[in-house]
């Protein structure tokens, strides 16, 4: 199991002497960017982009042969929009950096050498750019009889520790959203929660990181009822996988719960069939967060953190569990099955019982949970609910990050909708505000005084149309990013 990408270095070289097959250049109005100093070839490249009409909207990218001057095979153009180095909204520079890198490392596939020289002025320049690069040259090739990568990436800069650390950086925080990206776009038949748990064990062993695997027998001796009860209509039974970073020194610890459903049909509340499609995806909470604790762990940052991944596939098998079942959950709260599809938020509230029991600093859940996420915020916004100072932390780091997160309430008239008869909760809640009211049931599982997000990535966790920047069709590997940046403080 494992995506195609590509390795990426840095270099202070000056872009004309790069003597890599393409040399990647951004355009702003119109007007090359990155060969100052060199007029004649600034020139002739600026005269080719008019030749051809190439205006530097922002993503777009034109190909033109290397003027003279310019060592590299050819130059490949890059949009950077209405660009300008020196605005005062920096966030939104680095993604724009970000996005250009992305877009032109899509196009360059078998080229055998890159080299990136867009505009980068401050060490987070350097690795916003690396980041694009690493994350727009992803290819998912594992079940391909053909396709080929981008080769060799260079990403040039200023000279400085600062600007080489934060390359290295960015391609550590690359490396892990694409192996996200490779968990997530696995197939089902061979990412099953088995499967799973050992690529997560192999992973962290190359990390010399603690990993716990509970399988069915400890999850029922634990009163794991939610991990049961979804995962018991499955011959592949549930497990629960607990990742430990815990550096010497740490003064903060970080606790993050994934959702790991390898493929949702919904159980006995069936889904139709055209939204069984993308349904492998149902786990790329979990991958979120675990590789977000690989790249914590890769740069070596001073914070624990503890990762959790209940695992399960939810299929409609003759045990599967029914609606009007009542499941016993590990915090000894009683649920009343309605909808045997929001299955989601049942193994989050187990998993989640165990993340809090530990009193981390935030304590933060990830989630593919709700349709009513793609209804109240689009395919590229995921929704932040939970305690406003843990809600307000996401929120900014993921601006930082450069991924879309708006913070959304959760009304208080919500768990009324959760009301049983027979139990203490339902678990299909009411609607609209399906979102909103997913929370507030998690919710019911977290400590009052708790610090904790919950982000629902439903929308953002797979492209289903075109790719866009650095994001591919299918998998994108999101939260990762914001995850890291949160671990950066």
């Amino acid at each position: 199991m494992a995506g195609a990408s590509t390795t990426s270095s840095y270099s202070t070289t000056s872009p004309l002497k790069a003597t890599a097959s393409v040399l990647v250049l951004g355009t702003a109005d119109s007007a090359v960017l990155g060969l100052d100093g060199a007029k004649t070839a600034r020139t002739a490249l600026d005269e080719a982009a008019q030749a051809i009409g190439f205006t530097g909207k922002a993503g777009s990218t034109a190909r033109v042969p290397a003027p003279k001057g310019v060592a590299a095979g050819s130059v490949l153009l890059v949009g950077l929009g209405d660009f300008d180095a020196s605005a005062e909204d920096v966030a939104a520079t680095q993604e724009a950096l970000r996005r250009a890198a992305g877009a032109a490392l899509r196009t360059l596939d078998g080229v055998a050498s890159i080299a990136l020289a867009l505009p980068t002025a401050t060490p987070a320049e350097v690795e916003a750019v690396t980041v694009g690069a690493g994350l727009g040259a992803y290819r998912f090739l594992e079940y391909r009889s053909e396709g080929a990568t981008p080769g060799e990436i260079t990403v040039i800069g200023p000279k400085g520790k600062t600007f080489a650390a934060a390359h290295a950086a960015g391609a550590v925080i690359a490396a892990a959203t694409n192996r996200a990206r490779d968990l997530v776009n696995t197939p089902p038949l061979d990412l099953y929660p088995e499967s799973y748990a050992e690529i997560v064990k192999t992973q962290a062993k190359e990390r010399k990181l603690k990993v716990t695997v509970l399988g069915d027998k400890e999850l029922k001796a634990g009163g794991y009822g939610g991990i049961i009860g979804v995962g018991q209509g499955s011959t592949r039974g549930p497990r629960l996988v607990k990742v430990e970073y815990a550096p010497r020194g740490a003064k903060r610890h970080l606790s993050f719960v994934g959702k790991g459903i390898t493929f949702d049909s919904g159980g006995i509340s069936l889904k139709p069939a055209k939204s069984m499609e993308d349904m492998k995806s149902d786990m790329a909470g979990s991958a979120a967060v675990v590789q977000a604790l690989f790249g914590i762990a890769d740069l070596g940052l001073p914070v624990r953190v503890t990762a959790w991944l209940p695992l399960a596939e939810n299929m409609p098998g003759s045990s599967a569990q029914r609606p009007s079942d009542v499941l016993t959950m590990r915090s000894g709260k009683k649920v009343e099955v309605t909808n045997t599809d929001a299955e989601g938020r049942l193994v989050l509230a187990d998993a989640l019982t165990d993340a809090d029991a530990e009193k981390p600093d935030l304590l933060i859940d990830v989630a593919t949970l709700t349709g009513a996420q793609i209804v109240a915020l689009g395919e590229r916004t995921s929704g932040v609910m939970g305690s406003e100072p843990a809600r307000n932390e996401v929120t900014a780091a993921a601006a930082a990050a450069g991924e879309n997160m708006w913070a959304m309430p959760i009304p208080e008239e919500m768990l009324a909708g959760f009301d049983s008869t027979a139990a203490d909760l339902t678990n299909s809640g009411p609607r609209p505000g399906g979102m909103l009211a997913a929370a507030a049931f998690l919710r019911e599982f977290v400590g009052e005084d708790t610090a904790w997000a919950h982000i629902d990535i439903a929308g953002p966790s797979f492209n289903g149309s075109a790719p866009f920047g650095y994001t591919p069709k299918a998998a994108t590997g999101a939260a990762v990013r914001t995850l890291i940046e949160i671990a950066k403080g």
